[in-house]
């Protein structure tokens, strides 16, 4: 009986997905139709969720890493009592709804992250997974298991052909995600060809040469569909689990079933001949039988109950340890809310700024600092702790042998660490931070734009960052790089130019609850701004930076400065020592920052940058287009827009005109005229 009432549902959730995709003639349809069975086993059966309660901290995580495959989804989470009303179902890709046409984290109850781009949902789903098994390391005790959720996450074949699919389940078998259960729609078809032209890969050779156990199955067979899904449940044995779902992708609908044809919307035209193939009526749409209603009813009745026991368990828990649970409370508040920028300064201890030291090295001690008052910090690094210098001390590493280490290794693979970081920032438990050089950030893009765009406060320690590195020449020399971090929406910046800047850049990082932070960090030692400017203070940078610019030389004659001169990181020594040879009129502005000093207000930006002041000049090793903004028409820029060359990094500099001659050069002829 059961078993027809799966089916039943399966059909149904078929049919509410065509439905939605034919009634916007826009959609994927292939997806939903060829693994309606699975969401029948997840959904109307094995999940630990409570509809009622969608963010419980113990819930099963369901990951759809083929998120354009959103209605499979948002027809699951209907079906089985998430708050998604037919009328959210009816509203798919509308403008301000809450089923949009890839699923959006926060858009809805029961959507766990923003996917789309494909692979990423995987790495995510091993940071959910990672996620668990160090909240269960630190949180359970002997007495109370209240940390043993499940990871389940659905992938296409695209997915398991991007690149970071490879990279994430390598890590996941290294570190034994015995709690993760990847499952792999494979149903032969790409979006443009038979999955045969473009793969040989006999794939679940491939995951258990990571150190996964995989299975295949036939995905529209009930039965079979459950026994692998149970069986990796409960089957913890230091591998993550691959079960290889054998489906027709868009199943039901004639013509386009089994072909390319049925990747896209095209087949849902034929929403009449699919629905009589599915046993649903022909002249009905968004079609919900009472006996799906009736078993789902029961169903989430269940779930709530098996909340309550383990809501039981957890207050019991919150009892008998509350220093736990206190740490627990303040781990969720701090993902979710972050550290004020106040509190942050206050773990910092001014430098003494006697010695130059690299803003990587000044950033650790802030960064530091702040973990040993914050528990539930997490630091990352693609292979670069030592030299990030993100290494966070005393905090143990995390491994399949102790989870509740706070430093992860990710060996040489930034675009899954990055991703992996966007699944743990999901899950609200922790904070996270990623490290590599600043010129391999481009390996992680595609997840810091998902990252600024789910709004997750991952912070980026991005070290080496100029032409200054010298010796490793242009592979390694970014130029462009920091430009193009700085045009991603909700993305901040933060190019510190001494030690205390670099303070104040991690009171920026940790402040931020809705988005990311790039921390740019030199690897040359530079000099603290107040060996050049003695009156400059320790708040007066840590102040400043946290505003995004302020004036680190200001000008001594009444009547306004006649030139300002604007750097950012370790160019801003250089424009002090320049505007020393130029004489009392000139001002020299740092701008760490330049979209925190876009938020500002206006009063605030002329005091900085005054409109009649037109004579101005920007100063950074990198591209020059974004200064342009801040220079105007009579401004001018010292920049560089060409790759660099392998030398020392005084002399790469030297050459590319970013020194104080030049500087001065420039900014006599800005005066001149």
């Amino acid at each position: 009986m059961k078993a027809e009432i799966l089916q039943r549902a399966a059909n149904e959730a078929r049919g509410l997905a065509i439905d939605a995709i034919f009634d916007k003639a826009s959609g994927h349809m292939g997806l939903p139709l060829g693994c309606a069975e699975i969401g029948a086993v997840l959904y109307g059966e094995l999940m630990r969720v409570n509809p009622k309660e969608p963010r419980w901290l113990n819930r099963d995580r369901f990951i759809l890493s083929g998120g354009h495959g959103s209605m499979f989804l948002y027809s699951w989470l209907h079906l089985s009592g998430f708050a998604v009303s037919m009328e959210d179902l009816r509203a798919f890709r509308a403008k301000g709804s809450r089923t949009p046409g890839h699923p959006e984290y926060a858009c809805c109850p029961g959507v766990e992250c923003t996917t789309g781009p494909l692979g990423q949902g995987i790495a995510n789903a091993v940071g959910f997974a990672i996620s668990a098994k160090h909240a269960a390391a630190r949180y359970n005790t002997p007495q109370h298991e209240i940390f043993n959720q499940t990871i389940y996450c659905l992938a296409g074949d695209g997915c398991i052909q991007e690149g970071i699919s490879r990279e994430a389940a390598a890590i996941a078998g290294t570190l034994q995600l015995d709690n993760l259960i990847l499952i792999y729609d494979a149903n032969g078809i790409t979006l443009d060809a038979p999955l045969g032209m473009t793969q040989v890969d006999d794939v679940a050779a491939c995951f258990r040469a990571q150190g996964w156990d995989a299975c295949e199955i036939d995905g529209h067979n009930l039965q079979e569909v459950e026994n692998a899904l149970r069986t990796a449940r409960l089957e913890r044995n230091g591998h993550p689990k691959l079960i290889i779902a054998h489906t027709t992708i868009a199943k039901g609908v004639p013509g386009f079933e089994g072909t390319t044809k049925g990747h896209g919307e095209g087949g849902a035209k034929a929403w009449q001949e699919a629905h009589a193939n599915w046993g649903l009526p022909t002249d009905e749409r968004y079609y919900v039988s009472q006996t799906v209603r009736t078993y789902m009813e029961q169903l989430a009745e269940e779930r709530a109950a098996d909340y309550a026991e383990w809501k039981k368990d957890f207050d019991a828990w919150r009892e008998e340890n509350p220093k736990l649970a206190a740490e627990l409370a303040a781990g969720q508040q701090l993902a979710a809310c972050g550290l004020s920028a106040p509190e942050t300064l206050k773990l910092i201890a001014p430098f003494d700024g006697k010695d130059k030291v690299a803003t990587r090295v000044s950033a650790a001690a802030a960064e530091n600092a702040i973990a040993s008052y914050c528990p539930a910090f997490l630091s990352t690094s693609a292979d670069l702790f030592s030299s990030n210098k993100n290494y966070l001390k005393g905090a143990g590493d995390f491994s399949a042998q102790n989870y509740a280490g706070r430093n992860f290794w990710f060996g040489i693979r930034e675009h899954a660490m990055s991703a992996i970081c966007n699944g743990i920032a999901y899950d609200g438990l922790f904070r996270v931070s990623a490290g590599t050089f600043c010129v391999f950030v481009d390996y992680m893009r595609a997840a810091i734009r998902v990252a600024a765009l789910a709004k997750l406060p991952v912070t980026y320690v991005l070290t080496h960052d100029s032409v200054a590195v010298g010796e490793d020449g242009p592979t390694h020399q970014p130029v462009e790089t920091v430009s193009g971090l700085r045009v991603i929406p909700n993305l901040d910046v933060v190019r510190p130019a001494d030690e205390e800047e670099a303070a104040g850049a991690w009171a920026c990082a940790m402040e931020r609850h809705d988005g990311p932070t790039a921390l740019i960090l030199t690897r040359q030692n530079v000099p603290s701004l107040s060996s050049v400017e003695p009156q400059l203070t320790v708040e007066q940078r840590r102040a400043g930076t946290l505003r995004g610019a302020y004036i680190a030389r200001r000008e001594q004659s009444s009547g306004g400065p006649k030139l300002i001169i604007i750097a950012t990181g370790s160019e801003v020594i250089l424009a002090l020592e320049a505007a020393k040879e130029l004489g009392s009129d000139v001002r020299v502005v740092s701008m760490p920052s330049m979209w925190r000093f876009n938020r500002q207000s206006a009063e605030y930006r002329e005091e900085i940058l005054p409109r009649e002041c037109s004579r101005r000049l920007a100063v950074e090793a990198g591209k020059g287009d974004l200064w342009y903004r801040y220079v105007g028409e009579r401004g001018d820029i010292i920049s560089i827009d060409d790759f660099g060359f392998s030398a020392p990094g005084d002399q790469v500099l030297h050459d590319l005109g970013i020194n104080v001659p030049n500087i001065i050069h420039r900014a006599q002829t800005l005066l001149s005229h």
